[in-house]
């Protein structure tokens, strides 16, 4: 029964192409929206760059460089050579802080793995996800699934966390400002 085999063979390969790190990552982009900048800090550190968008926003940024991707070629008795890919090269996480909380967390760069997406930026994440802060969710008791091959949905954002200042007038609002004007 070589099938049998491959089912129970699974979670090695599984574990060995970087799903669990994929996964973890993916936990993280659900398990920290809510938790306070300062939870933020105490278990991923100070963030490589901060930029204020307005009063109540801002985002802060992490970058993850592996020292080694794990490409590698050869060329067996010269016949051709076989290029293995390795995995991502890099990851910068984006959060995006609303009111001192964190409200998403995005992850950017060549980050997927031979296995799953987004695994190169665990190690970003990593400290909050094995050591929970107390402002973190508990994604393991809500019944949320995570997957380790695509990013959760991501939750809507307030418009004052977008950073742009929308102003919303009536027509009503308008017209009583043209007619305010003095005449020219």
């Amino acid at each position: 029964m070589p099938n049998r085999s491959l089912i129970l063979c699974l979670p090695l390969i599984l574990a060995a192409c970087g799903y669990p790190e994929s996964r973890r990552a993916h936990k993280a982009q659900i398990s920290m929206i809510g938790m306070t900048e300062e939870d933020l800090q105490a278990c991923a550190g100070i963030p490589d760059k901060k930029q204020a968008l307005n009063d109540d926003t801002s985002v802060l940024q992490y970058a993850y460089k592996p020292k080694a991707t794990g490409a590698f070629s050869i060329n067996p008795l010269g016949l051709g050579t076989l290029s293995f890919a390795g995995q991502g090269s890099e990851c910068t996480a984006i959060f995006r802080i609303y009111k001192h909380r964190v409200s998403d967390l995005h992850f950017a760069g060549d980050t997927d793995l031979e296995i799953g997406t987004d695994g190169v930026c665990e190690p970003i994440v990593r400290g909050c996800v094995r050591q929970p802060e107390p402002s973190m969710r508990n994604v393991e008791q809500s019944g949320i699934g995570v997957s380790g091959f695509y990013s959760p949905a991501t939750a809507p954002q307030p418009a004052e966390a977008s950073g742009i200042v929308r102003s919303h007038q009536t027509e009503e609002e308008q017209e009583d400002k043209s007619a305010t004007k003095p005449a020219s």
